[in-house]
């Protein structure tokens, strides 16, 4: 009789585990539940990159203001410094390093510095340039132990002023 009763557990314990292995009821919720931290990491990463772009971005058109700048008002280190921080509505963006007035004479691959008066080849009188630096640190929204928590963007414009 001992033995017909462990049996008749055994049988009954089989069939709750078939049941249980059969029953779908709630399996969509176990998955979501898995799946809910890396849907939300990958939010999270994806927000990230584009922050990121979006600093990168503002640093390269706060460089490109400050050599506007210069081209419309002159060289005024203040000024075109005034211009880069104001490019932006970061308030992290700097001109740095500070603007910088030189003679040059063009050539293929940018501007050569020369003294002022020099004739450059071709026959031109060399040029007055301005150099515009724009920088400013971006840092990631959460420490992802594999990359960098940190970046620093630079961005540099050379215009001719005369």
């Amino acid at each position: 009789m001992l033995c017909h009763s462990r049996f008749r557990t055994f049988l009954r314990l089989r069939e709750f585990v078939f049941a249980a292995v059969r029953d779908t009821d709630g399996a969509a919720a176990i998955e979501f539940g898995f799946m809910v931290p890396l849907l939300s990491l990958m939010v999270v990463s994806v927000t990230d990159i584009g922050l990121a772009v979006y600093r990168k971005m503002q640093v390269e058109n706060a460089a490109q203001a400050g050599a506007q700048y210069a081209i419309v008002h002159g060289f005024s280190a203040s000024g075109i410094s005034s211009a880069v921080t104001s490019a932006t509505n970061s308030t992290v963006t700097t001109a740095s390093p500070s603007p910088v007035q030189f003679c040059g004479c063009p050539t293929g691959t940018g501007v050569s510095t020369v003294s002022c008066g020099t004739v450059c080849t071709g026959g031109t009188q060399a040029g007055t340039y301005a150099t515009v630096s724009a920088q400013a640190t971006y840092y990631t929204l959460i420490n992802y132990q594999i990359v960098a928590a940190t970046y620093t963007y630079n961005a540099q414009s050379t215009v001719r002023l005369q």
